[in-house]
């Protein structure tokens, strides 16, 4: 049977022959300073092989970026822009790496607008090519939202809700006070993300984050603060924090904050499973209409199995919302 053809529902044309799962290579041209984007395809670069086989050509100048190439500057001494000299070769090697070793060094095309972006342009979308992330910008999946959002029916806008609700609840007894002095004390009164000043003054002006989403179960305590600006933390929303951070920023967050760094380095959301969920059945099965009480068991029981937590009810509330 032949597949049928995927619909396109965003209402946003796509460009054709956009191989949107394909990683580029972004540098500026050491001659005359213009930014180059090279497409590299559907498998990242490892450092080493890049120094040792890349060949990247200006699209302006022509020069060619290689180990092989003398550098253009003419401001340095002879001994140190010979091609065949050590510090010249110590130099290639970190161009290739500072372009090629990180995700975030990464660059990617998008399907709707055509502009080649750096990779912090797109959002999350595992198993999607070999930077996982989405085929439209994060500008272009503005407009895509537009159009989408009204269009969630009241059931799965309801779920996102009731998710929400409950995981809040899962945490809320077990966060902790966070010493709003000390916290500024430890990031220097700065917004962690962008660097801005922040006044301890302007509550307005900053936020205290979850490093850690409480979506994924996590509660707020001393390892688990950032200082963010309003702005930053609006952006980093519900993110997992190797979606929001970069990789310098994720061992200085935890150098700071003592988090573990294993966990807030990893790709994936994990959920903590490390909670006394006893405490929130009681409050959530709580209505006015008994009518709305079998609506609300249901709710709970899906939460907890979506993360599986229903080992951790007692035998009560096992038998009090019919887990087997």
């Amino acid at each position: 049977m032949t597949r049928r053809k995927t619909k396109n529902r965003t209402g946003l044309t796509r460009i054709e022959g956009i191989p949107y799962h394909d990683a580029w290579v972004g540098f500026i041209c050491l001659n005359c300073k213009e930014l180059n984007n090279i497409r590299i395809g559907s498998e990242l670069l490892d450092p080493k092989s890049a120094y040792e086989t890349c060949e990247w050509k200006c699209s302006k100048c022509e020069y060619v970026h290689s180990k092989d190439s003398d550098l253009p500057f003419e401001h340095w001494d002879e001994n140190f822009t010979i091609a065949e000299s050590i510090k010249a070769q110590r130099f290639w090697e970190a161009f290739f790496r500072i372009a090629t070793e990180n995700f975030d060094a990464y660059w990617k095309q998008c399907n709707s607008c055509g502009r080649v972006l750096p990779f912090s342009a797109f959002s999350k979308h595992s198993g999607w090519g070999p930077l996982e992330r989405q085929m439209e910008c994060r500008s272009c999946k503005g407009a895509i939202n537009s159009v989408l959002n009204p269009k969630r029916t009241k059931q799965q806008l309801h779920e996102s809700s009731v998710r929400r609700r409950i995981a809040d609840l899962l945490v809320e007894s077990e966060n902790e006070f966070i010493d709003i002095e000390e916290l500024f004390n430890r990031f220097g009164s700065k917004c962690f993300k962008t660097g801005a000043k922040l006044d301890i003054k302007k509550r307005q002006s900053y936020q205290i984050d979850h490093i850690l989403p409480s979506k994924w179960l996590y509660h707020l305590k001393k390892e688990n603060a950032c200082l963010l600006s309003s702005d930053a933390n609006a952006n980093k929303k519900g993110k997992w924090p190797s979606e929001f951070y970069t990789n310098n920023e994720l061992i200085e967050l935890a150098k700071i904050t003592g988090a573990d760094l294993t966990l807030i380095s990893s790709k994936t959301p994990i959920i903590n499973t490390n909670i006394n969920v006893n405490k929130c059945v009681k409050r959530y099965l709580q209505v006015r209409e008994k009518s709305h009480l079998p609506k609300r068991i249901n709710e709970l029981k899906k939460i907890l199995n979506d993360y599986n937590l229903v080992g951790k009810l007692s035998v009560i509330n096992k038998k009090l919302l019919g887990f087997n």
